[in-house]
């Protein structure tokens, strides 16, 4: 994969310390940061046109998530952004809601501020994680735990072994591949329909992953 893009994600989550700098990130974690950075950028907003440039340039193989990144990039050179717009508004925002609420407490209990949003609120202050002002979103938002993720991959979060791990399996695994595949079936989806499925991609790899290593 391609680097995923550079542009800042709006859902800033701000650690209370400034994090260590650490050695280089071996190619499955730069791998996993970036697909975590990337799905973030494309989660928090609909994309800008040099998003959709950066993303048409992805490249794919015969792997189901290399079959997904050549039909996002595909859709990403076909796409316009003004139509986008909608997309992104029909889907997440609507007129009193979207088709999809991307929120893991809405996807575990039918209610947004519910009680995984609490318990993620502790592991992210246990972590010296804490909300930045800016932020719009609450912090159980896709496009924000994705964000996190990267950050504890890469080291931007100081967190101790295995901290990413523990939050995956707590945080993001109990819905997250099920928000991706409803995202790919959505009847507002065009570019999202291909999000979508490299999300439930990834989202299929990295629970395999952390079994490997339970």
């Amino acid at each position: 994969m391609t680097d995923g893009p550079s542009e800042p994600s709006a859902h800033d989550v701000a650690a209370t310390a400034t994090a260590p700098v650490r050695a280089a990130l071996d190619p499955v974690d730069q791998f996993r940061v970036q697909h975590y950075g990337l799905l973030a950028v494309l989660m928090a907003r609909e994309p800008s046109a040099e998003t959709l440039a950066l993303v048409a340039g992805l490249s794919g193989d015969a792997t189901p998530l290399g079959r997904s990144h050549a039909a996002m990039a595909e859709a990403a050179r076909r796409a316009d952004p003004a139509r986008l717009e909608r997309e992104y508004f029909d889907l997440f925002i609507g007129v009193g809601r979207g088709e999809l609420v991307p929120y893991g407490s809405y996807y575990l209990t039918g209610f947004l501020r519910e009680k995984p949003l609490a318990r993620l609120r502790q592991d992210l202050a246990r972590l010296g994680i804490e909300r930045s002002p800016s932020l719009v979103e609450l912090e159980d938002h896709v496009g924000v735990l994705c964000e996190t993720m990267a950050g504890l991959i890469d080291g931007r979060f100081e967190a101790p072994e295995g901290a990413a791990r523990d939050f995956f399996a707590r945080h993001m695994q109990p819905w997250m591949g099920r928000f991706f595949a409803d995202l790919e079936t959505a009847r507002s989806a065009d570019f999202y329909r291909c999000v979508g499925r490299v999300g439930r991609s990834f989202m299929t790899i990295e629970t395999e992953s952390q079994a490997l290593v339970a």
